[in-house]
């Protein structure tokens, strides 16, 4: 076979994610679904598998380098001192030194995985014998075949408002495959909950079972209300009268807003907490509305009340 590196079209020094990319574009332009017309298109997209294999895993990307494996994935045959090959002994059967009858005559596979048989009857275990010939990276299926990888996983964020988060929702989403999915959100989602979508993720390029996509909540900023677990935070401000005096305030809820009674000489910063108007909860509980208060100022300056503070801070610094 030919250089894994000149398959792919990328250089030595690529990393994962060129060798990545480059086997993903030669795979739909060599995948034989869209070459029906070539009869070595399944030659071609084999052998760019077989480069992927090797390339795609760190420990034979480095055999292939160091020269201890073929484009292949096999072994290659050195021609060392004492062993078979342009210097062995005539009539030598294999390798000098060894019994052509340790070399392995033949495979067979069962429950136990795959087993290899040499003619002495001693029997060798192999976890995967895909490894020793080049397609190891694909899973083995039952009776000792090989099943395609399935497409990758995908992650991907859908934001909801505050309202659709505690009410629950049905929103449209669209994949990137273009298919639109109609995603129940339930009352009380929290931000970060993530969806799984089986079978919804990228395509497989070898004809196997499609990825998932994994889709994570987010939360649109809220012009009222911020989350604080089941809890919801407001700031509310109230006029400095209503602060001095004492008053009843409308203050906004999820759903609707309700009235709260402000003692008189009340300040600012202090937190009131409305029960039962946060976040739904287990069983039917609802978590708590917390109202801090802001001291809002005229919004035209009134010059009756800056002489009365003033006629204050006078006689307080005598």
């Amino acid at each position: 076979m030919r250089d894994p590196y000149d398959i792919l079209g990328v250089a030595k020094t690529a990393d994962e994610a060129e060798i990545k990319r480059a086997f993903r574009r030669q795979a739909k332009k060599l995948h034989p679904d869209a070459n029906v017309s070539d009869p070595k298109a399944q030659d071609k997209f084999a052998e760019l598998n077989s480069a992927y294999e090797i390339l795609s895993d760190k420990d034979k990307r480095g055999q292939f380098d160091r020269g201890e494996i073929d484009g292949d994935g096999k072994p290659r045959m050195h021609d060392y001192a004492g062993f078979g090959g342009a210097g062995a002994r005539p009539g030598a059967r294999g390798f000098s030194g060894f019994d052509g009858d340790t070399i392995f005559e033949s495979f067979s596979f069962g429950p136990e995985g795959q087993r290899g048989h040499t003619r002495r009857g001693r029997p060798e275990n192999f976890d995967d014998i895909g490894d020793i010939f080049g397609f190891g990276r694909q899973k083995r299926a039952a009776g000792g075949g090989f099943t395609p990888r399935a497409g990758a996983d995908v992650e991907l964020t859908l934001t909801i408002d505050l309202e659709e988060a505690a009410q629950g929702a049905s929103k449209r989403f669209t994949l990137p495959s273009g298919k639109q999915v109609d995603l129940k959100i339930a009352p009380g989602t929290a931000e970060g909950h993530r969806m799984r979508l089986k079978g919804q993720g990228e395509a497989s390029v070898e004809g196997g079972a499609a990825g998932d996509a994994f889709v994570t909540i987010t939360y649109a900023p809220h012009a009222k209300f911020r989350r604080d677990g089941d809890d919801l935070r407001t700031d509310l401000a109230v006029s400095l009268e209503d602060a001095v005096l004492g008053a009843k305030v409308r203050v906004p809820t999820l759903s609707g807003a309700v009235e709260l009674n402000i003692p008189a000489w009340t300040s600012g910063g202090r937190t009131f907490r409305l029960r039962g108007k946060g976040m739904p909860k287990a069983a039917g509980a609802h978590g708590d509305l917390l109202v801090t208060l802001t001291i809002a100022l005229p919004e035209t300056r009134d010059a009756e009340l800056e002489a009365l503070l003033r006629k204050r801070r006078d006689a307080a610094a005598s």
